[in-house]
């Protein structure tokens, strides 16, 4: 097991958000990568722990082929772009566009006086030449959710052997992912096979055996 302790990497930021990125994929950013940031796994190509600054915003910008998705922790966003604009997302709420061959554009706004923080995720598709998608998910208190990968036979998440999952456990509660994951700690504290882990640790892992200390929330990645 590794932990990569968000605090001890550098914060930086463009247009009105700061952001620290934990994940940085020798794919897409060759050459670029910063010291201590995983490289991530499977199609798993990028994350990074964001605050928009009040009333801040990315700015209009294009993607494509590209999986983003945007797991909202606190505050809120107003969503614009080629892809279902117009949109609010509020805490626990989870974004899931797909730029495919035909890309896309968007903006995502805070609307409020006070910072908020948002976790993004890049995935590498499977294949080129997919249709642009969106997809909203709602994580709710003692659910584990997917919002991305799984078969091709289902409908219900963008298809890939990446597999990204939600969970949120009341104190006292455990969670596990066999095999070769990682995992990041948005809120709350626990312990993995004895070892204390807190918000804002990405952790790389094997047989994640997780026991919540605190209410917590975690996103769990791994291979199908």
């Amino acid at each position: 097991m590794n932990i990569i302790q968000r605090n001890s990497l550098r914060r930086g930021g463009f247009a009105g958000l700061r952001e620290t990125r934990l994940v940085m994929s020798p794919r897409i950013f060759k050459g670029q990568r910063e010291t201590g940031t995983s490289p991530g796994l499977g199609r798993l190509v990028y994350l990074a722990d964001a605050r928009f600054m009040p009333l801040g915003e990315t700015r209009m910008h294009a993607h494509k082929e590209i999986d983003v998705i945007s797991v909202m922790v606190e505050g809120r966003v107003q969503h614009e772009g080629s892809l279902h604009g117009g949109q609010e997302l509020n805490a626990d709420a989870i974004q899931v566009q797909r730029a495919g061959s035909e890309g896309f554009t968007h903006n995502e706004i805070n609307p409020d006086n006070v910072k908020n923080r948002m976790i993004q995720l890049w995935v590498l598709p499977e294949a080129p030449g997919e249709a642009a998608a969106y997809q909203v998910f709602e994580s709710k208190p003692g659910e584990r959710k997917r919002i991305y990968g799984g078969l091709p036979e289902q409908d219900e998440t963008i298809a890939a052997r990446t597999i990204i999952e939600v969970a949120q456990l009341d104190k006292g509660e455990q969670l596990e992912q066999p095999g070769k994951s990682l995992i990041y700690m948005t809120i709350g504290e626990g312990s993995n096979d004895g070892l204390a882990v807190k918000e804002g640790d990405l952790i790389e892992s094997t047989d994640f055996s997780f026991t919540a200390t605190g209410n917590s929330k975690l996103i769990i990645i791994y291979e199908q």
